[in-house]
């Protein structure tokens, strides 16, 4: 088991590993050269350094401090560095050269004059004390350059043509505004695109050239465009589409298992050649937009790229072409599977409040399973939570296991009973079809059964607008407590919450969810993130009843197959703002929040696995996941057995308010191969109840008191950036504590007496235990 103690010793290794690397010895460097200790560049605006910055030769710039204690670590002896069998960790010291810091200062030079900056000169000194040399850019860099006249010609008038209603319109090279060379870049590469998206296959980026003058009026740069012809032709060439032709190759070194198949689909009228014999042509031609006899176009190309490399089933993906007339063009599709068959294994430690465990899955994944790129996979997922405290031997002291198994098929295109308008045009749609069962078991108090049936369609409207729709969902649960715990519960007076667990239930339900750029999270950009999610249930099942007179309970809910069914209405909103600020560096904010109500058939309760929690590793992450809320909740009320057998059952909510800040920068640009990029955030937020109930009468959400029940916590986390994912290790402090009273609540006031306002916990709330940091440990960004 792994103990919070660990995760203590991890990150005092980190801390003490910050520190060695806080300063770069030049100890073992030879007296007649300089180790390279800082480097700046003066005299220009905030606003192009960090540009001018990369310029500058990487050999001048100082040393990443953990990389070069590492390389001295291993490649010193006797107080200098090893001349042979130097060992590849780490990072070579950076010892001053003058010839690169010239080459440095030529290229700042050059970009500076790319921004607009024609006349300006950069003076490179360097000063240097005790082998440290400090390398200065000083830069005069003089007015800055508008754009004067600008002037186009093209020798093909139907080029010119697209340029002037469609390039030049959108031209950012304005009369009066700041020459930048990036604007002429931009203009170059729309001319290139809206050309190849209208037949002009041989067109290249190079027949159009600026002319630029400086000389003609001070401080303006007239601009000429011109953009000409090939050279062996009067005119740029429009192409179609011939002939079409895919094949399907075999990956190299392995044996064909089916047989070859070539065939001439006369419908769509493409030549099909499957080497691997496993493969139908008409589910992947619905994304190979481009097809005979329709003009070139590079936007149809990108396209089927894109879709077909979503399908997941290949591995490689070109399409070449040939010309085969002065205006006509062979297209060639060549597709390269993946492995037919897949096995992935995952792992991953869990630890809090004194417990620890693991969870182990295995995903096995047929790639290609009718044919058509159709993707099937079955899960089983297993976890298990240990708790220190209880008696006897290893097996005696699991707290809780989690056992899962599922199954699902991912088919690439929309599987309606009606046509359907989705082309896959800004996405992959699909659809999956999902079952799945879940066996829990709680420290022989509690058992959960848990089997679900799903049909799902995912498809995009636009290139930010993702959609989800499941019309069907199919659930079926059975909870049970253990008899004589829930007897206890009853005569504690906890009939409501006995009512809740141990109970059985059928569900039928639909979701819908809108997601507005999620293919930007990853993306050092300015933008906003939007996710809406509806979901419902049991309101045809409630149509019916009243049609078909199901028969009732003696709690008078209303019966199917001899099982209540749910009704409920839950909805999920989650907004962000993503700010870029140069760099590496990033501020992010977010709201989440949301509400379920039950009703009808089962208004008095919302069943455990609909209902809201607090805390966890992507959420307030001070906080263990359930065990913040509802409100004011103060477990102290409990006894010491209900303390223990209720830890993760009790403290859920049918509202959640939440807001996260997080400032994302760069720490280290490389730490034992990968990026290290650090966190500080804020989170704050709690769950409420939509009413009382018998744990508490201080978890209903009041308008009045609300924000002075707020949870509060803050951090600082650790981001191993591997470039594929991103293993993360967030500490949470808290701040605020809502589970007490007043000016108790700021819990951060009693930091530094930590020890006794633990045992004092302790003895009211026993076996719980107060954490004021919570360290999450997991893969990928919390939002």
């Amino acid at each position: 088991m792994i103990k919070k103690d660990y995760f203590f010793a991890f990150a005092s290794i980190m801390l003490l590993l910050l520190f060695l690397a806080s300063c770069r010895s030049a100890k073992y460097v030879e007296d007649d050269q300089a180790l390279i200790s800082d480097v700046d560049i003066n005299g220009i605006p905030p606003e192009l350094k960090e540009s001018a910055s990369a310029y500058i030769s990487n050999e001048v710039k100082p040393n990443s401090r953990l990389n070069l204690t590492i390389y001295n670590l291993f490649n010193t002896k006797n107080g200098k560095y090893k001349k042979d069998g130097l060992r590849n960790v780490g990072d070579a010291p950076h010892i001053l050269d003058s010839s690169l810091v010239e080459l440095s200062s030529r290229q700042i030079n050059r970009f500076l004059q790319t921004k607009g900056y024609f006349n300006n000169s950069v003076a490179p000194h360097v000063d240097i004390k005790k082998k440290k040399a400090h390398v200065q850019f000083n830069v005069v860099i003089g007015e800055p350059f508008v754009y004067g006249s600008v002037d186009y010609h093209a020798a093909d008038s139907a080029v010119e043509a697209v340029y002037v209603n469609r390039v030049k319109k959108d031209s950012k090279a304005i009369p009066g505004k700041q020459f930048d060379s990036n604007d002429l870049l931009e203009e170059r590469e729309l001319l290139y695109n809206q050309l190849k998206e209208r037949g002009y296959y041989a067109y290249l980026r190079q027949y159009m050239r600026v002319g630029i003058d400086t000389n003609t009026v001070a401080r303006q740069a007239n601009l000429h465009i011109d953009i000409q012809n090939p050279s062996d032709s009067s005119k740029h060439t429009v192409y179609n589409v011939d002939s079409v032709f895919v094949t399907v190759k075999l990956p190299f070194g392995q044996v064909a298992t089916h047989r070859r198949r070539t065939y001439l689909d006369s419908t769509l009228q493409i030549t099909f050649n499957d080497e691997t014999g496993r493969f139908r042509l008409k589910p992947l031609a619905r994304y190979m937009y481009v097809r005979p006899e329709m003009r070139y176009n590079l936007k149809k190309e990108n396209q089927a790229y894109d879709r077909l490399y979503e399908t997941n089933g290949f591995r490689n993906v070109k399409i070449n072409y040939l010309k085969v007339d002065s205006n006509r063009l062979h297209a060639f599709y060549e597709l390269t599977p993946r492995p037919v068959m897949a096995n992935q294994v995952e792992g991953e430690f869990t630890f809090s409040s004194g417990m620890s465990g693991f969870n182990v899955g295995n995903t096995f994944s047929h790639r290609n399973i009718f044919g058509g790129a159709e993707q099937l996979e079955v899960k089983l997922r297993y976890g298990v939570l240990f708790d220190p405290r209880l008696e006897g031997n290893l097996a005696n002291k699991i707290f809780n296991n989690d056992f899962q198994v599922g199954v699902n098929l991912i088919v690439p295109r929309l599987m309606t009973p009606f046509p359907n308008s989705s082309e896959g045009t800004y996405g992959l749609p699909r659809t999956t079809f999902s079952s799945t069962v879940q066996l829990f078991q709680q420290d022989g108090t509690y058992s959960n059964r848990y089997f679900t049936n799903t049909l799902n369609y995912i498809w995009y409207s636009s290139p930010r607008s993702q959609h989800s729709l499941t019309p069907i969902s199919v659930e079926y649960r059975l909870g049970r407590l253990n008899d004589d715990f829930a007897q206890r519960l009853e005569d504690e007076g906890y009939q409501l919450y006995v009512k809740s667990n141990n109970r059985e239930y059928f569900g039928l339900s639909a979701q819908y969810a809108y997601t507005y750029n999620a293919k930007k999270l990853l993306q050092l950009q300015n933008f906003h993130y939007f996710r809406l999610g509806l979901e419902s249930s049991g309101n045809l099942l409630g149509l019916a009843s009243n049609l078909f007179k199901f028969s009732s309970s003696d709690e008078g809910e209303k019966l199917l197959f001899g099982v209540p069914y749910l009704q409920y209405a839950k909805t999920e909103l989650d907004y962000r703002l993503y700010r870029y600020l140069g760099g590496n560096r990033q501020f992010v904010f977010r709201f989440n929040g949301g509400i379920a109500v039950p009703y009808g058939n089962n208004s008095e309760l919302l069943i455990f696995e609909k209902s809201f929690y607090g805390g966890g590793m992507n959420g307030i992450r001070a906080w263990q996941a359930r065990t913040l809320g509802p409100g004011n909740y103060d477990r102290s009320g409990l006894s010491e057995d209900l303390l223990l057998n209720l830890r993760n059952l009790d403290q859920l909510g049918e509202i959640k308010l939440e807001a996260n800040v997080e400032y994302r920068f760069r720490l280290l640009n490389n730490f034992l191969g990968t990026k290290l990029n650090g966190a500080t955030f804020i989170d704050a937020g709690n769950i409420w109840l939509l009413k009382d109930n018998e744990f508490t009468t201080e978890g209903t959400f009041k308008a009045d008191r609300f924000l002075s029940q707020i949870a509060l916590g803050t951090g600082f986390g650790l981001r191993m950036d591997m470039d594929y994912f991103i293993i993360r290790l967030d500490a949470g402090l808290k701040v605020k504590d809502p589970q007490f009273d007043g000016s108790k609540q700021w819990v951060i006031k009693e930091l530094f007496n930590a020890k006794a306002f633990k045992d004092a916990f302790y003895e009211v709330r026993k076996p719980d235990r107060y954490n004021f940091i919570q360290y999450n440990f997991s893969v990928g960004l919390p939002f």
